[in-house]
């Protein structure tokens, strides 16, 4: 008797566990619909739902031997979120990237290129090379860089930007930047676009405080008889610092500072979900005005299915769900499952293949995208 009691106890316990793990899971999967200024702590559970639903997946093998009838609570949860499952996992096998471009199609670069470099110049000068080699192998026609450290005004500078806007053979830039929050005397820590065709009607949207998240940019590109909207933004980041990092590879509950890291991690998740809310709001504003067809590049630092991704996004493709495969991670720290970088196209773009190089150049990923607008 004692193990028919234990046996029904345990079942009960599972069950319950599953039915709450789902309900966490349905909320991890829609909490960007949910405004952050209220709703902000939902922000931890996006970046949480890809590991709620290898548990739930976990769940329906188990109850599948078990108790078929209970995999019912994990297949219910999954099919209800399958949009927002499909957006952070593409149900699909990753399809060949053809380097050639077609004569029809504009290819699209964005990334965080980490300073391009410069803190490295000295020790490791080969590395600049590398990464304006991989640029020029894939020949871009329009890229957008974000953390970028440059100098526009300084012919002799590290980062001389008519230098490397030549030798990537870019025919106009723009470059947007706070110039109190200079990286050093001559060079500038910002945002820029490159351009095969020509730039017009180049603006820069700085927001109190203006510091370098609350600022993002945009440019008409002309290319024949069509003009486009580039939009490149770099999202509040958390800036944790090293000890915080340290921290979330190693956490210590056993002494206070093991509490006042936590504590200190905590508020920099709150500070993050709420900025980036502000600023997403922002971008949606100007993307709603823009009388042409958008393209949308830039570091979101957030999942897919959080609020900024959502806000930006809606009524956009985004290249890695139109043609990616796997997780797709575009940031190579922290967790295996951040993919906080991307590129959107308006509806009128069709997307003919994306790309996302695996090359450690910087603590991002490069990403590419070829698009096609279709004809009114």
């Amino acid at each position: 008797m004692p193990g028919n009691f234990f046996r029904r106890f345990t079942k009960t316990i599972l069950i319950i566990v599953n039915i709450v793990l789902a309900l966490v899971f349905l909320l991890a999967c829609y909490g960007g619909n949910l405004d952050p200024a209220t709703w902000w702590y939902t922000g931890l559970l996006t970046l949480s739902a890809f590991y709620l639903f290898i548990l739930l997946v976990g769940f329906l093998v188990f109850w599948l031997f078990a108790k078929p009838r209970w995999s019912m609570i994990s297949v219910v949860a999954i099919l209800i979120a399958f949009k927002p499952v499909s957006r952070i996992i593409p149900l699909r096998f990753s399809a060949p990237f053809e380097l050639k471009k077609d004569t029809g199609s504009l290819r699209v670069m964005s990334w965080n290129v980490e300073h391009f470099d410069i803190l490295e110049h000295k020790t490791h000068p080969e590395n600049k090379q590398k990464m304006l080699d991989l640029i020029n192998e894939y020949q871009p026609d329009l890229a957008c860089f974000q953390e970028m450290v440059g100098s526009d005004r300084a012919p002799r500078s590290i980062n001389y930007l008519p230098d490397i806007s030549n030798s990537l053979d870019f025919s106009d830039y723009f470059y947007s930047f706070n110039p109190k929050l200079d990286f050093d005397d001559v060079h500038h820590f910002g945002l820029i676009i490159f351009s095969k065709y020509p730039l017009i009607n180049k603006q820069t949207l700085s927001f109190y405080p203006h510091d370098y998240n609350s600022i993002f940019q945009y440019a008409d590109m002309v290319r024949g008889k069509d003009t486009f909207r580039v939009f490149n933004l770099h999202l509040q980041s958390l800036k944790f610092s090293s000890d915080n990092l340290k921290y979330i590879d190693d956490p210590e509950f056993q002494d206070k500072e093991g509490i006042r890291q936590s504590k200190n991690i905590l508020g920099k998740f709150r500070v993050g979900f709420l900025k980036r809310m502000i600023q997403a709001r922002r971008v949606r504003a100007e993307i709603d005005k823009s009388p042409y067809p958008v393209i949308v590049c830039g570091d979101f630092n957030d999942v897919p299915n959080s609020y900024a991704y959502r806000t930006i996004g809606q009524g956009l493709k985004n290249a890695f769900e139109e043609k990616g495969a796997g997780i797709g991670r575009t940031f190579s720290g922290i967790s295996p499952t951040l993919r906080i970088d991307n590129i959107f196209a308006g509806k009128r773009f069709s997307i003919d293949q994306y790309r996302r190089v695996v090359k450690k150049l910087s603590d991002h990923f490069p990403l590419f995208a070829d698009l096609r607008l279709e004809k009114n």
